[in-house]
């Protein structure tokens, strides 16, 4: 287990990702190092205010404890007194064009250390999604073959499993909707048995891809990670300069709220790093600059807007994989 190769990668993929956004935007972003008190620390880019870019981050972290919080042990008993370390990459693109759709991505490896030097268990998660406010759906389908691509080195299974538990994952119970068109997600990706009653992902998520090796896990995350610029970036540079107005400004603010409620009420990766003691500016880097929400508001029948419910926030096969 090289975890060390995990790290550089890690940190490549950081720097990768801000160099081609800085081009994008026209913009610097900031760079902040910082430490954790408990163990570790990380690096957080940051654009805020940019040409393109209302507000992006892209965060480096590797944070290490004596005792899992809460939101992890849950589902871990068998962690119970062991050592933990956390490393990943963690994005999020907010648009300032309410036509450019937000992003998500994040790679991730979890060790849980073995007391008296037994065997660590080890995990990997991580996955890309996309949140348009208006919808196209050349823009949908080109970030889902991007998704595909990325996994199919790895086995036909992958793909069919991991957008479906990305579309059961960044699903808003409360308001009976997916957060944006999906993506691909993954978690305890690793060489054990899932734990009882299901993945890490709780009731219902995929379970755990058995047998596989370290080195296979991390190809993949490489792959995963290595794939989000250019099913974005497209996206992005296509969408950024459209013509629009307040109407269009005003539906964005309107439907970042889903987003924040999906961060702050359902997302595992910030509930485990408020528990477990992690940079809040950091974490809550995801967040939108600007936000609105309204009272039981609905958008007129045969609008972009209601086009968006209608025919982009449902379950659907942009690739048409359905029986193959």
């Amino acid at each position: 287990m090289d975890t060390a190769r995990v790290k550089e990668f890690l940190l490549e993929l950081q720097d990768l990702i801000v160099q081609r956004l800085e081009q994008v935007d026209g913009k610097p972003f900031r760079r902040d190092a910082w430490e954790r008190p408990e163990g570790g620390g990380g690096i957080s880019r940051l654009i805020e205010g940019g040409n393109v870019l209302e507000r992006g981050g892209v965060n480096f972290s590797h944070v290490m404890g004596e005792r899992l919080p809460p939101s992890a042990s849950a589902h871990r008993p068998e962690l119970a007194g062991r050592r933990w370390e956390a490393m990943g990459v963690s994005l999020v693109m907010h648009p300032r064009n309410p036509y450019a759709p937000t992003s998500h991505m994040n790679v991730r490896c979890f060790v849980a250390h073995a007391p008296a030097g037994g065997d660590p268990i080890w995990w990997f998660g991580g996955g890309m999604d996309l949140t348009p406010y208006y919808g196209f759906e050349e823009d949908a389908t080109h970030f889902h073959s991007m998704c595909r691509r990325s996994l199919d080195p790895f086995g036909a299974d992958y793909h069919p499993r991991f957008k479906q538990w990305c579309d059961d994952y960044f699903f808003l119970k409360h308001r009976n909707e997916p957060r944006g068109v999906g993506g691909i997600f993954f978690d305890d990706l690793c060489s054990l048995p899932s734990p009882a009653g299901g993945g890490a992902g709780g009731e219902g998520a995929t379970p755990t891809m058995r047998d596989a090796s370290f080195e296979h896990c991390l190809n993949l995350i490489e792959s995963v990670g290595d794939h989000f610029l250019p099913a974005y970036v497209p996206l992005l540079e296509r969408r950024a300069d459209l013509p629009y107005g307040e109407r269009e400004r005003d539906f964005q603010l309107y439907r970042r709220g889903r987003y924040v409620e999906f961060n702050l009420v359902f997302d595992r990766g910030t509930l485990f790093g408020l528990q477990s003691g992690g940079r809040t500016e950091s974490i809550l880097m995801s967040m939108p600059p600007e936000v609105r929400w309204r009272y039981d508001w609905h958008p007129e029948p045969g609008t972009p807007e209601a086009r968006l419910y209608t025919d982009f926030l449902r379950p659907r096969d942009w690739l048409g994989e359905a029986g193959a």
